[in-house]
């Protein structure tokens, strides 16, 4: 379980799994390197009292993405291109489940 960690007024945690969190990473840089804000919202745990947060991802505000694995995962393209249409979308990007290989 790797962990992305967002630092504005405070630092807030939020837990993803390793492999989606080398993901999400990978088009958070993408669109933070073409100056693109935008908004990313993931489902609170019910140790945290449940619900759904959201926080504005831009180029001004520190992330720091922490992965228990030290191997890097190997891409999966097409949840790479569902990723980034969604964080291109109004509702913004959030964890979505991975598609399997054909």
């Amino acid at each position: 379980m790797g962990t992305m960690y967002y630092a504005d007024a405070t630092r807030v945690a939020i837990p993803l799994d390793d492999r989606a969190l080398a993901h999400i990473k990978f088009v958070i840089v993408n669109k933070l390197r073409r100056n693109e804000a935008f908004t990313f919202s993931w489902d609170k745990s019910e140790s945290e009292g449940g619900g759904r947060s959201s926080v504005w991802i831009s180029a001004q505000i520190p992330l720091e993405f922490e992965f228990d694995d030290a191997t890097p995962p190997e891409m999966n393209r097409e949840w790479l291109e569902q990723l980034s249409q969604a964080a291109s979308t109004i509702t913004g990007l959030s964890p979505i489940p991975e598609p399997e290989k054909p």
